[in-house]
């Protein structure tokens, strides 16, 4: 299995800290290198990685990481960084076939969370999102999280950033199928701006997009300086599978 990091945006709410947001550093260790970290923990063979703001100095660290880490790391760059994020997915996705996990580079996760997603496949599911119940969770930033709704039996009825109902936070973490970027492709010819929530919501309706409850385990989105500095504090202890190597 692949895995799949975007990692195009320009990350404005961090930029006073670093002029890439994927090269950011946590506790000493970048963003998108704690990202390929835990893609190979979960199993993934090789990662391809969404470039786009400050493309060339992000592709310019990735050879190297490929090397330190002992897995293909292969970018793929967006020609226009300022589209939604669903762009970087029907761009990323293009170099993969099969399933894949699909991670944000500013989110970081306890390995268990992944390494769960990652046994997630079923024939009925297009896509699999890791969710937390705990939205009032300190860890949880309310005016950037993208909240979602599902029913009784796990699918997803509704995602996005201004739902009016919900009962979890998305993670930023799936378990994705081809299914999702035809969605989001098909999300756009139907006039949709071409975010990931745009998709998600289209097989949403068409009862194909599923969730998985991750618990108790740990995860950050690392979004503002706030967030960094939580982060720095307890990724070190949370993620000790992907620091070790590291040290």
């Amino acid at each position: 299995m692949d895995a799949l990091i975007i990692a195009a945006g320009y990350g404005s709410r961090l930029s006073a800290l670093s002029p890439s947001k994927p090269l950011t550093p946590i506790a000493g260790v970048p963003l998108i290198e704690l990202g390929v970290r835990q893609a190979r923990v979960a199993g993934a063979e090789r990662v391809v990685v969404v470039t786009g703001h400050e493309a060339e100095r992000l592709e310019a660290f990735l050879p190297g990481l490929a090397e330190r880490t002992g897995i293909p790391v292969v970018p793929e760059r967006l020609s226009d960084w300022s589209t939604p994020n669903g762009y970087s997915v029907m761009a990323g996705a293009a170099r993969i076939d099969g399933d894949y996990l699909l991670m944000m580079a500013d989110h970081i996760f306890s390995a268990e969370i992944l390494r769960g997603l990652a046994a997630q496949g079923a024939p009925e599911r297009g896509v699999t999102l890791g969710i937390d119940f705990r939205i009032d969770s300190p860890l949880v930033d309310p005016d950037d999280a993208t909240w979602v709704k599902r029913d009784a039996d796990g699918r997803i009825v509704a995602i996005g950033k201004t739902i009016p109902e919900y009962d979890a936070v998305d993670c930023g973490a799936f378990l994705a199928t081809p299914e999702l970027a035809r969605a989001i492709a098909a999300a756009i010819a139907d006039g949709k701006p071409g975010s990931l929530s745009d998709g998600m919501q289209r097989l949403a309706d068409a009862g194909r997009a599923w969730t998985m409850d991750i618990g108790e385990a740990w995860w950050i989105d690392v979004d503002d300086p706030r967030a960094h500095a939580l982060a720095e504090e307890q990724a070190p202890a949370e993620l000790r599978e992907i620091y070790a190597p590291s040290r």
